[in-house]
């Protein structure tokens, strides 16, 4: 093999100076669309599998509606949301996240995708999210390599926990999410039976002078939180490996309608400026000791689909798909995601998939795109297809909904977050949210997962990020590894 050392580059062969960060207005400013290596390695990563998704491909769906049971006219002007008593159509998407292909097993170790379309009348809002509150990473250019570490190695095609557990040694900030992952809820009982988070920090805007407040979404299982044994979790994906999908199929059908209530924390502008943790951290909760839950609404499911293919397979998703009154916010994940998903549509479905009937808003949709792959709505018919105009009844903006404006600082440069404590958020959930079985069994899966790593000083090196969270943490699972704890750390 060459000793040449060699150096990462673009498609083009132009080098990399920083694959850690992307480049934002700030730390905490807003990723700017200049940063052509992020964007190729998104791009690039959206069209890596055909034609199934690359992450989030098993899933089940079904239909519902959105009901308001609380007033938070005076945090948003969103429509859907206007009034106690509204109600609002919508489809929900369950799915395995990061390692399970179309044909995988429902009941593995893997966050579950919750994305949910509300049809509201100002137009399609998807929140689309997670079981989790928190996420792996905090920075969108890090998501491509991250998920090639879930999927087959190139070589064996085969998973890998070499891949898997050097990228998240050498990346603390998954301390939380894996400690998650690998704990109790890393494998939920149904679909019917687990939270879903929005996850990311979205900004809510009112219609009194565009004050704005910054939230998290949880929505809570009113079924309660159920999870699964790790070996009855085994022997299902071998037995019925649909199992998720069959459960939440079934008790719709039987009219054992499941629902979640709808919460979520608020944070003001001027506590953002200044709150402990970076407010646009993915990797981050907000307490609720900070910031308590404010009741929203219920989501209940009551119809199954007619067809999994033209509804659930090409139900179409985007965090970039707001109504006014909810914006995004400076959070690097999120605001990469506004591009990766929408563009992954696109090459997966088609460019006009926003017409398909699971997809197609309930509101007019006037827009000046035109032609492109099976178009088959009428194509615009003979609308004018371009703005500014002057012609009489053709669509025009609607100054009102302007995303707010909001302050940045700093220079244009590829800069991490300003804060590196991926450590006490993991230690709370261990030694303040567990008890000692849930304790032991964290550990028990974790050196279950580690167990097959054979790549030198990767175990060494994940024991040490263990052991900043807790020692016990780090020694138990060094011990049932049967390895030592690095010296160093007990000094």
């Amino acid at each position: 093999m060459s000793e040449e050392k060699k150096y990462l580059t673009t498609a083009s062969g132009m080098p990399v100076g920083d694959n850690q960060n992307s480049i934002t207005a700030g730390n905490r400013g807003p990723t700017l669309i200049q940063d052509v290596h992020l964007l190729e390695k998104l791009a690039h990563f959206n069209r890596e599998r055909v034609p199934e998704r690359v992450v989030h491909a098993k899933g089940a769906g079904a239909h519902g509606y959105f009901e308001v049971t609380n007033d938070v006219s005076k945090y948003t002007k969103a429509d859907f949301l206007s009034e106690v008593g509204k109600r609002t159509p919508m489809f929900i998407r369950f799915s395995t996240v990061a390692g399970g292909e179309l044909g995988s097993a429902d009941t593995v170790r893997d966050p579950r995708g919750f994305a949910v379309k509300f049809y509201t009348d100002e137009g399609n809002y998807d929140l689309v999210g997670n079981n989790t509150p928190v996420f792996f990473i905090r920075d969108a250019i890090k998501f491509p390599d991250f998920i090639h570490t879930q999927k087959r190695h190139p070589q064996t095609h085969l998973k890998d926990p070499n891949m898997t557990w050097d990228f998240w040694s050498l990346s603390p900030e998954s301390l939380h999410q894996i400690t998650i992952l690998h704990s109790d809820r890393g494998i939920p009982a149904t679909l019917r039976h687990q939270n879903g988070y929005g996850s990311h920090t979205f900004k809510w805007v009112n219609k009194d002078g565009g004050e704005a407040v910054f939230i998290k979404y949880h929505f809570k299982t009113d079924q309660g939180i159920k999870n699964l044994d790790v070996d009855l979790a085994d022997k299902l994906a071998g037995t019925n490996p649909d199992y998720h999908t069959e459960d939440l199929f079934n008790a719709i059908a039987e009219g054992n309608y499941p629902s979640w209530t709808l919460k979520v924390q608020i944070m003001s502008e001027a506590d953002a400026k200044n709150y402990r943790y970076d407010p646009f951290d993915v990797t981050k909760v907000w307490p609720h000791s900070d910031y308590p839950l404010v009741e929203v609404g219920k989501m209940v499911l009551d119809r199954n689909p007619e067809n999994y293919f033209a509804e659930v397979e090409q139900a179409a998703f985007s965090p970039g798909h707001f109504v006014p009154g909810i914006e995004a916010s400076p959070d690097k994940m999120l605001q990469g995601r506004l591009f990766a998903y929408s563009d992954a549509h696109r090459y997966r479905i088609g460019a006009n998939h926003e017409a398909l009937p699971i997809n197609r808003p309930i509101a007019p949709v006037n827009n000046n795109q035109r032609d492109g792959y099976m178009r088959f709505d009428g194509n615009g018919g003979s609308q004018i297809n371009y703005e500014p105009h002057s012609v009489d009844g053709a669509p025009v903006e609607t100054p009102e909904n302007k995303q707010t404006p909001f302050e940045v600082s700093g220079f244009a440069d590829s800069v991490p977050y300003d804060n590196d404590d991926h450590y006490s958020q993991p230690r709370a959930l261990f030694r303040e949210v567990m008890d000692a079985g849930e304790r032991e069994r964290l550990i028990q899966n974790f050196a279950d997962h580690m167990s097959g790593v054979t790549q030198a000083g990767v175990v060494e090196r994940q024991l040490e990020n263990f052991y900043k969270v807790d020692p016990e943490l780090a020694e138990g699972i060094a011990a049932k590894l049967d390895v030592e704890v690095p010296a160093h750390l007990k000094k």
